[in-house]
């Protein structure tokens, strides 16, 4: 990649191991053009990709990446001679990321014992470095990245595995850092909603919760009963933390994110960064003084039932056919104020997504069967 972009004239940093919103904070304390970040994110190390931004650390527009991917497959005049651009290794790029990210927060969580789950990937070392400088006790697993082991049995993809017994919290990463989700003192699961209800109380409760909060589609119904009963705004968007972020720009919010537990604080980071995250949510457990187990009961969490259903042909002519649209209308009738359903045709693949949440475990998943098996039927059919 460094020598694709040198090759068409460009001057290259080149920031070593570091996390996806490490990138994106340097850019523009650097002066950089754009950035760019070679990761498999969330997934095994096959699915390495690129993930591009703006010289002011924010994702780029859908048009501007079509734009880039038609590019790569066109033959252009390329520079010779001293039109070639150099490449530079910024070796303390690291460094200058944690004390970003320690300048924007740095609670007074010293003596605290926390776990970190690195996923084997970019944060192996950044994280472990940023929370022992806050005198945080750090035990760091998923720290041994030999490059095809990243998200592999660990990570915020594996976080059932992962024990904080001995600890006051545990938080796992995702291979680039962008997403975090936590484990509290007894072991429970703190996902991407309760992280953002925790936050968005705290944020609440100090006049700092501008514009309310800005979430997916998927984001539990718990969550959406638990901002209505503490009197907050919230926006939902489609899926994706590119939605969530220029939601936010539009509307001022200073919240938003996914249940994957990508969040982003737009008055500490341009992106979702999993770090900053942590660093927010220990911040909230030292003033409080209280264990995650107690913050994390802001909200209840509702049964929720997902099924994959693969389908003939477009996913979404299927959902739109008659005969899916009156089940997901009957769904609804049933459900009443108590549940809701969710009918997603996946933009990638011939599968239609159908997602139940009810207050009885037992009606979402007869509500899900239901739905399920007529978007089967009528998925066999030719649209």
């Amino acid at each position: 990649m460094a020598a694709g972009l040198s090759a068409g004239g460009a001057r290259v940093v080149d920031l070593g191991v570091i996390p996806t919103p490490g990138v994106a904070a340097l850019a523009p304390a650097l002066g950089a053009a754009a950035a760019g970040v070679v990761s498999a994110s969330h997934n095994p190390y096959p699915d390495n990709g690129i993930k591009f931004f703006s010289g002011e650390g924010r994702k780029l527009p859908v048009e501007q990446e079509r734009e880039i991917e038609e590019l790569t497959g066109t033959d252009v005049p390329r520079p010779t001679g001293d039109g070639v651009g150099a490449v530079e290794v910024l070796g303390d790029a690291e460094d200058l990321y944690v004390r970003e990210v320690l300048k924007r927060s740095s609670p007074n969580a010293a003596g605290l014992k926390v776990l970190l789950d690195c996923a084997n990937g970019a944060a192996y070392r950044a994280a472990p470095e940023a929370l022992t400088r806050l005198g945080v006790e750090v035990t760091a697993v998923g720290a041994d990245p030999t490059g095809t082991n990243i998200n592999e049995g660990c990570g915020s993809t594996h976080i059932a595995g992962l024990d904080a017994s001995g600890h006051d919290v545990a938080f796992a990463f995702d291979g680039d850092a962008d997403r975090v989700l936590a484990v509290d003192e007894r072991g429970n699961v703190v996902d991407g909603d309760k992280i953002l209800a925790i936050l968005a109380r705290d944020l609440k409760e100090r006049g700092a919760l501008g514009g309310g909060v800005v979430v997916t589609v998927m984001s539990n119904l718990g969550f959406f009963k638990a901002m209505d009963a503490m009197g907050v705004p919230y926006a939902v968007t489609l899926v994706g933390d590119r939605h969530v972020a220029e939601e936010m720009l539009r509307t001022g919010a200073t919240l938003g994110g996914e249940q994957s537990g990508h969040i982003i604080l737009s008055r500490r980071a341009t992106t979702g960064d999993g770090l900053v995250t942590a660093l927010a949510l220990l911040d909230v457990m030292v003033r409080s003084e209280k264990r995650l187990s107690e913050l994390a009961a802001v909200m209840d969490v509702y049964p929720q039932k997902l099924t994959n259903v693969a389908v003939d042909g477009s996913a979404k002519a299927v959902a739109a056919l008659d005969a899916v649209e009156r089940a997901v209308a009957d769904a609804e009738k049933k459900l009443g104020n108590r549940g809701r359903i969710l009918l997603r045709p996946s933009g990638t693949e011939p599968v239609v997504r159908v997602m139940v949440e009810h207050e009885d475990e037992a009606a979402c998943r007869e509500v899900c069967a239901e739905v399920a098996r007529v978007v089967e039927v009528a998925g066999r059919e030719d649209v």
